[in-house]
Order: C-alpha cells, then sequence, then structure tokens
C-alpha cells in the first residue's frame, strides 16, 4: 500500500514538472529566431522565393525604408518571444500656420490676415502630400511589381499613366509659392502664380479620361493571386495609412476638385483693396474651365468605353446613333419583370438594354432586344404594385411579389419593338433614371423643333432681326471677374450659392444609376463662369 501511494505522490511530482516546462517560451539558444519587428522595407514585403535572381533583388531593395521609421538595426534584429502588436499607419503632418508663428506675430495680425494664411498654407501643404503620394505610388508600386515581373510594363503603362509628369508641375507651384513667403512666414502676393499655373492643369486631360479603363484593367489584375498578395501586404504596411492602390492612383483627381474650394477660401478672406483681390477671382475662372474642359474629354471617353464593349446578337441591333455617341447621361444595373438583371444604357439619343457578359476574360455587355431611339421612347411612371415581379412559380400564387419602385419604357409602335417593365433597388435612383429619361427626350424634343423652324422660310431673316449679335454673348473676363468679385461680397452679407455635385467614381461598384447634376442657386449675381459644366472628372 504504501508503495502505491509513493509511486502515485512521484508521478504527481512528475506531472507537476512538466505543466511548469510547459509554461516556458524560452526558445533553445541554437534555434534561429526571426524577429516579428515592423515592415520597415519592401523587402519584407516579398515572399520567400527560392529564384536567386528575385532573392538578389530583396537584398537590393532593404535599403529603402519610408520617413517614421527610426528603429535602429540591432533593435531590430532582437529576437522576441511575443508577437509585436500591429503598427499604426502614417499620419499627415496636421499642424495650422498659426501654430507656426510667434506669439508676438499673432499679437500684431488681425484674424481675417490669419485666415488668409491659413487657407493658402493649407493649399501649400495639399501641393506638398500630392507630391509625396506620387512618388510613392512609383517606388512602393510600380517599380517593385516591374522588377518582380508580378505585372509586365505595359500593363503598368496603362494603369499608372504618365503619373510622374505631374511631379514636377506641382513642385513648380511649390518652389513658388515659398519664393512668395517673407522670413516671417506671411505670404504676400499669389493671385498672379496662380493665373500662370492654373492653365498647366490642362495636361491631366489625358490621364484623367483613362481612369475608366485602368480601373478595369487593375480590377482585372486583381485576381491574379501574387498580384492580390503583394497590395494587400502594401496595404498592412505603414506607409500606405490604409488606402489601397487605386486610391493613390485616383489622388490626382481629387485634388483638383478641391482647387476651386481652395481659392474661394482664399478670396473670401482676401481684403477688397488687396492685390489679390481681382487676380484671385480671375484664378477661379480659369481652374473652372479646366475642370469643365477635362470633365467633357472624361465623359466621352467613358462613352467610347462602354461603346466598344457592347455585344450585338443581330446586326439590326446596330444603330448609327450609338456609334456617334459622344455623352453617356445614366446607366447602371436594373431589373426586368422576370427578375433578371439588366445593364442598361442611356446616351443622348438612345436607350439600350445588356446584359453583362464575359468572354474569354473579357468583359462585355450583350445588347438585349431592340434599342429605343430618344424620338420612338415612351416613358411610363408605375406606381407601387401595379406590376407583380420575378418569375418564380410561389411568386405566382402569392401577392409578395408586388414591385416597387418600377417604370417602363417602351416604343411609341408597339410594331418596333416590345416594353420593358424596369425596377431600381429604391426610390432615389427610380427618381434618377426618371429625371435621365425625361432630360434626353426633352432635348431631343428642342432640337428637332429648331430644326423645323429653321425648314419654315422666313423664320430666319426674323431670328437675326429679333435676336442680338453672337458677339454679345461672348463673357469678357473682365467682367467675369468683377461679377465674380460682387458674388463674393454679397456672400458676406448672407448670399447663397451652392454646387451639388454627384459623380460616377471609376471605382465604385454602385447599382444605382451614375450621373452628374448640378444645382445652383443664389440670391444674388450667379457667376458667370457657372454656365459651364462645374466639375469634375
Amino acid at each position: 500500500m504504501c508503495y502505491f501511494q509513493a509511486k502515485r505522490k512521484r508521478r504527481e511530482k512528475d506531472d507537476d514538472v512538466v505543466s511548469l516546462c510547459s509554461f516556458d517560451l524560452k526558445e533553445p539558444s541554437t534555434k534561429r529566431v526571426r524577429p516579428l519587428g515592423r515592415v520597415s522595407s519592401l523587402a519584407n514585403l516579398i515572399s520567400p522565393v527560392r529564384n536567386g535572381a528575385v532573392r538578389r533583388f530583396g537584398q537590393t531593395i532593404q535599403s529603402i525604408t519610408f520617413r517614421g521609421d527610426n528603429k535602429s538595426p540591432s533593435c531590430a534584429q532582437k529576437p522576441c518571444s511575443k508577437a509585436s502588436a500591429p503598427t499604426p499607419p502614417k499620419r499627415r503632418n496636421s499642424k495650422l500656420w498659426s501654430e507656426t508663428l510667434d506669439v508676438s506675430m499673432k499679437e500684431v495680425l488681425s484674424a481675417k490676415e490669419i485666415k488668409r494664411n491659413e487657407a493658402i498654407f493649407e493649399l501649400f501643404r495639399g501641393e506638398q502630400d500630392l507630391i509625396e503620394d506620387l512618388k510613392l505610388a512609383r517606388k512602393a508600386y510600380h517599380d517593385p511589381m516591374l522588377k518582380l515581373c508580378i505585372m509586365s510594363e505595359e500593363e503598368l503603362t496603362h494603369i499608372f499613366g504618365d503619373l510622374d509628369s505631374y511631379i514636377p508641375l506641382h513642385e513648380d507651384l511649390v518652389r513658388r509659392l515659398e519664393e512668395a513667403t517673407t522670413p516671417d512666414g506671411l505670404v504676400g502676393e499669389i493671385g498672379q502664380i496662380l493665373v500662370k499655373w492654373l492653365p498647366r492643369l490642362h495636361g491631366y486631360k489625358g490621364y484623367c479620361s483613362h481612369q475608366l479603363a485602368a480601373k478595369a484593367l487593375l480590377d482585372q489584375k486583381k485576381q491574379d493571386p501574387r498580384v492580390q498578395d503583394f497590395l494587400q501586404r502594401c496595404l498592412e504596411s505603414p506607409f500606405s495609412r490604409k488606402l489601397d492602390l487605386w486610391s493613390f492612383l485616383d489622388i490626382p483627381r481629387s485634388r483638383l476638385v478641391k482647387y476651386p474650394l481652395l481659392l474661394k477660401e482664399i478670396l473670401r478672406h482676401t481684403p477688397k483693396d488687396h492685390p489679390d483681390a481681382y487676380t484671385l477671382a480671375e484664378a477661379i475662372c480659369i481652374i473652372q474651365g479646366v475642370l469643365s474642359d477635362i470633365n467633357i474629354k472624361k465623359g466621352e471617353s467613358e462613352c467610347q468605353y462602354y461603346i466598344d464593349k457592347l455585344e450585338y446578337l443581330d446586326e439590326k441591333q446596330r444603330d448609327p446613333r450609338i456609334e456617334t455617341s459622344k455623352t453617356l447621361l445614366c446607366h447602371g444595373e436594373l431589373r426586368n419583370k422576370s427578375g433578371t438583371k439588366l445593364y442598361v444604357f442611356l446616351f443622348q439619343d438612345i436607350l439600350i438594354l445588356t446584359r453583362p457578359v464575359t468572354r474569354n476574360e473579357r468583359h462585355c455587355y450583350q445588347v438585349y432586344r431592340q434599342p429605343i431611339p430618344m424620338q420612338d421612347l415612351v416613358l411610363d411612371d408605375l406606381q407601387d404594385g401595379d406590376v407583380k415581379m420575378g418569375g418564380s412559380f410561389r411568386g405566382a400564387f402569392t401577392n409578395s411579389d408586388k414591385a416597387k419602385n418600377i417604370f417602363r419604357v417602351r416604343f411609341q409602335d408597339p410594331t418596333h419593338g416590345q416594353s420593358h417593365t424596369l425596377q431600381t433597388t429604391d426610390i432615389f435612383h427610380k427618381q434618377q433614371w426618371l429625371n435621365c429619361i425625361r432630360t434626353a427626350m426633352l432635348a431631343y424634343q428642342q432640337i428637332t423643333s429648331t430644326a423645323e423652324l429653321k425648314e419654315l422660310p422666313g423664320v430666319d431673316e426674323e431670328c437675326e432681326e429679333n435676336s442680338p449679335p453672337a458677339e454679345s454673348f461672348k463673357i469678357k473676363r473682365r467682367s467675369t471677374v468683377s461679377e465674380i468679385l460682387t458674388v463674393e461680397a454679397d456672400n458676406n452679407n448672407g448670399s447663397e450659392c451652392s454646387l451639388v455635385t454627384e459623380m460616377a467614381d471609376a471605382s465604385s461598384t454602385q447599382t444605382g444609376p451614375r450621373r452628374i447634376s448640378f444645382e445652383h442657386r443664389s440670391k444674388s449675381k450667379t457667376l458667370p463662369c457657372s454656365k459651364r459644366k462645374e466639375t469634375f472628372v
């Protein structure tokens, strides 16, 4: 009996020894341990490979580090027994201009002068951030993917475009603003600088008009596991600030949209007797014209992009109005009466219903039924419950499939084609579609009525007598600037001027219609410049 008790105690003692050893987290001294430090170079973003050339490349780029990494190599090589916490993303420096001033300077300057210099400083810092992001896109994404053969040079050129060529453009503005800054940190006149520099932004026409095709190629390449793995590693690294590659590629477009707002803010805090009061108003007109031209060019490129992706099942579906279209008013995913998903395009002269298909890994749109020209289109706004949607067997015996947010499009002559009952996701998108279709129909009717009037005898002479000469409609630069100054003065007295812009971003996957809508209302004079499409890429 004593023997078994002694044996049982010995076992308990051994169990205690084993349990204590199991909590020992120290590694043997002979075992090599790879530290779990934060990613400080591009070499850590690369998956382990056996290829000697790739391994040598990883060794050569170890010297590429990112700002904010102040750890010494000795600290990074220390083994650690616990996994380190994820490194927080790098943050932008959000210091204000007033924080850089001495206390004595703040007492001398008025509140209006401080706000004006704050707005100029925001413009200056935004240019610096843009330059840094453009360089980072090249250094952290383009060059590594090219050297690792993750993408071909042709594919990278298609996605990144001529992004590098815009770095000197923005560096030039930074240099000019620095030259206009006094040793005390105050900025004098910047109006003339902006008037000379802003027209150079026309160079973004090609880049912005190509974004839709670039985004489509990037989304396609993300199906490659190597591309996806590389982009994911970059996204988890501090330098990315939790932004994906497309966010960096889209930064120039978003920067363009901010210029009018920044300039208006500077002008709002500029005294009326300041030399910049006139030149800043002129600069606002220039940037609005530049953005309008870029927007038109981007719209034409988007229109042609989708036209090239149309696939016809019958030659009768081809219509010359499709190939000559320059404006895509609205497009998005809808459902027909049987519940089939359709992708609908509304061009300025014709409505096309399609079904998205994939041919040899190429995404395209198969034309569904006969396209409906504006001259033959009839639009019916249907009430909720008027039509039952869905083609299920159960739906035939229940009332639960009564459709909401529906409308119908059809030919005036039923023999030309069948009608289509379409359903949107919500009442908002339904109203968007109805407004766009009605606008297109009204524009076509106005063009037709004008053409008919010109054919009537004697109408041309009467119109010439009652109409002022065309030159009177030209807006002179001086009068434009003076009216902008008047509006800015009136705004300080409580006038209201707003611009509502809804853009279909190339990167968004939106089921509703995509369009651009503008509102411009003011209790005082309206800007002549704003008659042009005031936004943007």
